[in-house]
């Protein structure tokens, strides 16, 4: 019988990506089932599939006997011969059936086997396909909202992005595209469930690796990640060829790899800071931007005493929290911030020369922006200004060269006219913005990333670039606990 089957069944199989002897196999399991229900349920059929010349054959068979017993599996010599003149006693006939004889029911019934089986076989190939593809990202399309769900396509299948698993704020609707990680594959009657995320940390730790190619080979390794899915996250990197700068690669020339993850991510703030195998320097990295004068690690609870200095207790602390908790996370210990006392408070308030210490806020042409910058890199009191130089200045986020020049002039101007005013050889004037400033910057808190003010326009022409993991206004008081959660 030709009935251009094989052809047939070669396409179904290109179409569902299942193996085609799979198919071909399920084919003639239908048919030997429906000669048995037609024929007898004991008869013995053989199916011979010829794929060279695309030909199917069904045959009964049935032994030559000179008496027949059985007539299911037997048949007498004569009726052999009528098939086969050469036949004798002891052969097997074969008796050739056409579809025909099947009748409408059957054919239907192995159809639906055929349709069943590799529907199956297809849903068995996807749920492997994508149960190894596990903390991979894919790229798919909205195919529906479903009540802050979203079902996604991703060509050979449907995938569930819960609206837990999303981004807060994101808004998306059928047919925008979008990229997720795979986090889980669930089977089910309906065939297998692929669960994507937005917020789970190995999508963070995925996107470096698709910008960054330093990790893409492994030359940079992501040992750490810590999130709050769209608003900051931590990792520590680390790199094994000691002439590259794990941070810097993953920062990027401008910061541009760093800033094709955080458009992904919805404008998420990202710190990156280098990981070390030591627990109190990482501890000090994570903590990052606020500086830590000691830490007191207690090995049996897993928890640190960090003793920050005068002034950047909020900074430590971190929005609502935010900046403790993600080092907790990101270093696996329970933190404990407390705030350094200052035991010589007259002496403290004073530099070397007995000119009282001036806030960097207080400097002429200092903003509210470049002062956030400059207190970030330590740079607390005017006379912290004398140990650096134009070259380093320019090194500081938002930075130039114009303005580095501008700020140490200004500091040199303040710092000569305080120190006549204390030996009095400079004569009282009426303008009291001549007179030296007697306030310590380190005594108040500083309202970090605190972008309401405006903005310094003591820079020139040259703009203040934003950075990823800008740091942001505490809301916590001292003696502040972060749990690590589980990482």
């Amino acid at each position: 019988m030709n009935y251009e089957v094989i052809e047939a069944l070669g396409q179904i199989a290109r179409e569902k990506n299942v193996d085609k002897s799979l198919v071909i196999e399920t084919l003639c399991a239908g048919l030997i089932a429906a000669v048995r229900r037609k024929h007898g349920a004991m008869v013995e059929v053989d199916v011979v599939v010829d794929e060279a010349n695309s030909m199917l054959g069904v045959f009964l068979l049935k032994n030559v006997v000179e008496r027949v017993e059985d007539p299911e599996l037997e048949a007498s010599l004569e009726e052999a011969r009528e098939y086969d003149p050469e036949l004798d006693v002891g052969h097997v006939l074969h008796i050739e059936l056409s579809v025909e004889e099947f009748g409408r029911n059957a054919i239907q019934a192995v159809k639906q086997v055929v349709v069943q089986r590799v529907r199956e076989a297809e849903r068995e190939n996807v749920y492997e396909d994508y149960h190894n593809r596990i903390s991979e990202v894919v790229t798919g399309t909205v195919q529906q909202v479903d009540r802050g769900n979203l079902v996604v396509n991703l060509g050979r299948a449907e995938a569930l992005l819960p609206y837990r698993e999303q981004i807060p704020r994101e808004m998306y609707r059928q047919g925008d595209t979008i990229r997720a990680v795979i986090i889980e594959v669930q089977r089910n009657t309906r065939g297998p469930q692929v669960i994507l995320s937005r917020t789970h940390p190995s999508f963070l730790e995925q996107l470096f690796r698709m910008e960054v190619p330093e990790v893409y080979e492994g030359i940079v390794e992501i040992r750490a990640v810590a999130r709050e899915a769209g608003i900051r996250s931590k990792i520590a990197v680390f790199s094994s060829d000691d002439r590259i700068d794990p941070v810097g690669a993953c920062v990027g020339m401008k910061g541009s790899r760093v800033q094709a993850v955080v458009r992904e991510l919805s404008g998420e703030r990202i710190d990156i800071v280098p990981w070390s195998g030591d627990d109190k320097v990482l501890v000090t990295r994570a903590l990052s931007p606020a500086k830590v004068i000691d830490l007191v690690a207690n090995e049996e609870e897993k928890s640190m005493l960090v003793t920050v200095a005068d002034g950047q207790l909020s900074l430590a602390i971190g929005k609502k929290g935010q900046n403790a908790r993600l080092a907790a996370k990101l270093t696996g210990w329970k933190i404990d911030l407390v705030k350094e006392e200052m035991e010589e408070e007259e002496d403290s308030s004073v530099d070397d020369s007995g000119i009282p210490l001036i806030g960097i806020e207080n400097l002429p042409g200092v903003g509210p922006k470049l002062a956030t910058r400059l207190l970030q890199e330590g740079v607390v009191f005017v006379q912290d200004l004398k140990k650096f130089d134009v070259e380093q200045l320019c090194e500081f986020p938002g930075v130039g060269e114009k303005t580095a020049e501008r700020i140490l002039a200004s500091a040199d101007i303040m710092l000569e006219e305080a120190e006549k005013a204390i030996r009095g050889l400079l004569e009282e004037e009426g303008d009291s913005g001549e007179e030296p400033s007697g306030e310590s910057g380190g005594d108040d808190d500083f309202a970090w990333g605190d972008e309401t003010g405006e903005e310094d326009n003591g820079d020139g022409e040259e703009a203040e670039e934003e950075t990823a993991g800008e740091s942001e206004e505490a809301d916590e008081s001292a003696g502040e606990t972060v749990e690590p959660a589980d990482r």
